[in-house]
């Protein structure tokens, strides 16, 4: 007996759900907590006057931004084992994700930090605060603000993105999708039907920027 389409989608949500709940969420979690405690090391180089920092600093930015996120996910899946440094395909994942959030989101970071009035440094400065101390308890919570929306643009590109590790056969969305559609040729339907759920798990971090922004706005300067 053949199988209808609302059988089919029927079978099918389960095992996009796994992918979602195993694969997509994990990989965009760590990717982007990896890549942001990266992206700030590499803001502060540039930012530190240091020559040499800052001259790495900006030869990492070029890297990334210049060169395609598939070619980077390749060169560490593919690239790191010839040489002698195998990994398996969702640490390759995450590694690549990571270094490539680092690299965009390092901007924005650097930029939203530059966005801090100097007056409130200065201010701070005064009554003794040092400058580790006035980063994180001034000039970081206010940059947050001014950094939230860009930062959430780049963990929704983040969460497309990872349609690319099914590349490098990570269980995703996508590849999920693509087992169930292999035998049924349902292609369309499959792949429609993870769309859908990449699009819902977009809302809910759309949803989640909206209140981190409300939350924010009391350590911007008035």
């Amino acid at each position: 007996m053949e199988e209808s389409t609302w059988d089919l989608v029927r079978r099918s949500l389960l095992p996009l759900a796994q992918g979602m709940l195993e694969g997509t969420i994990p990989l965009t979690a760590l990717s982007f907590v990896f890549g942001l405690a990266l992206a700030l090391v590499v803001a502060l180089m540039r930012l530190s006057g240091v020559a040499p920092l800052v001259g790495v600093a900006r030869f990492f930015v070029s890297v990334i931004r210049g060169t395609p996120l598939l070619v980077q996910l390749f060169l560490i899946y593919y690239g790191l084992p010839s040489a002698g440094f195998p990994l398996d395909p969702f640490p390759s994942a995450v590694i690549a994700f990571s270094l490539n959030v680092g690299g965009y989101a390092s901007e924005v970071i650097r930029a939203a930090i530059l966005a801090v009035p100097k007056g409130q440094t200065e201010a701070a400065m005064t009554i003794g605060m040092g400058r580790a101390t006035t980063l994180r308890r001034i000039v970081l919570p206010q940059a947050a603000r001014v950094a939230v929306p860009p930062l959430s643009n780049t963990l929704i590109s983040l969460v497309k993105d990872t349609s690319l590790a099914s590349a490098v056969q990570v269980t995703e969305v996508l590849r999920a999708a693509s087992i169930i559609a292999g035998p049924t040729y349902e292609f369309f339907l499959l792949y429609g039907l993870a769309a859908v759920y990449y699009w819902v798990l977009c809302l809910v971090l759309s949803f989640a920027q909206t209140r981190a922004e409300a939350r924010l706005d009391r350590f911007v300067a008035k």
